[in-house]
């Protein structure tokens, strides 16, 4: 993706598209991701919305290797059960590419080394 601002249809589909896959995760159930607590931080969405680049945040941080690799191995199924609930707005269901969100163990580190 380019550093161009986002539309506002861009802005709306992955707000949509985070509310979604927040409640899709969170209904699977800490279980389901080792005990990790995993949170939908971020989505972008690409132009001509096909691909959802999102962010998760993954506590306790020593388990996200594991819950990056078990996102991964789930995305087909994640991505239809986010088909099912937009079904009715969008045409194309995005692909769904996971990142992980660092901001909070930056931010952690930030507040360590302040400590100190």
């Amino acid at each position: 993706m380019d550093n161009k601002p986002a539309g506002t249809r861009q802005l709306k589909v992955a707000r949509e598209i985070q509310r979604d896959l927040a409640e899709i995760i969170r209904s699977r159930g800490m279980a389901a991701f080792g005990g990790a607590m995993v949170t939908v931080s971020e989505v972008r969405m690409s132009p001509d919305l096909s691909i959802a680049k999102t962010y998760v945040s993954i506590f306790p941080s020593d388990r996200q290797a594991e819950v990056m690799k078990l996102l991964e191995e789930n995305k087909k199924q994640l991505r239809g059960e986010l088909g099912r609930k937009v079904a009715s707005q969008l045409r194309i269901v995005p692909e769904i590419d996971f990142y992980l969100d660092t901001s909070l163990d930056y931010a952690e580190r930030i507040d360590e080394l302040l400590r100190k």
